[in-house]
């Protein structure tokens, strides 16, 4: 299994629309940040499947590191 690669060192701030699924990037390879879009492919990741419980804003992981993923719990600011 390959470790995930931190996109970027904050979160990614995103509108997301309840009842909506939403495929986060868990590999930090993909070029549709914070979504996945296929570039893990033989990394041994995979994307986390989350659906929007209400329509908001909502901030996605970007460092790959989070407790609580997709979403984001400050871990970046420890790195």
């Amino acid at each position: 299994m390959t470790e995930p690669i931190p996109a970027q060192k904050s979160p990614y701030a995103v509108a997301v629309t309840a009842g909506k699924k939403y495929f986060w990037c868990a590999c930090g390879r993909s070029k549709s940040q914070p979504f996945c879009d296929g570039s893990h492919k033989g990394t041994g990741l995979a994307p986390v499947a989350w659906e929007a419980q209400a329509t908001k804003q909502v901030f996605f992981c970007g460092c790959k590191s989070t407790q609580m993923k997709p979403l984001c719990d400050g871990t970046h600011n420890a790195l």
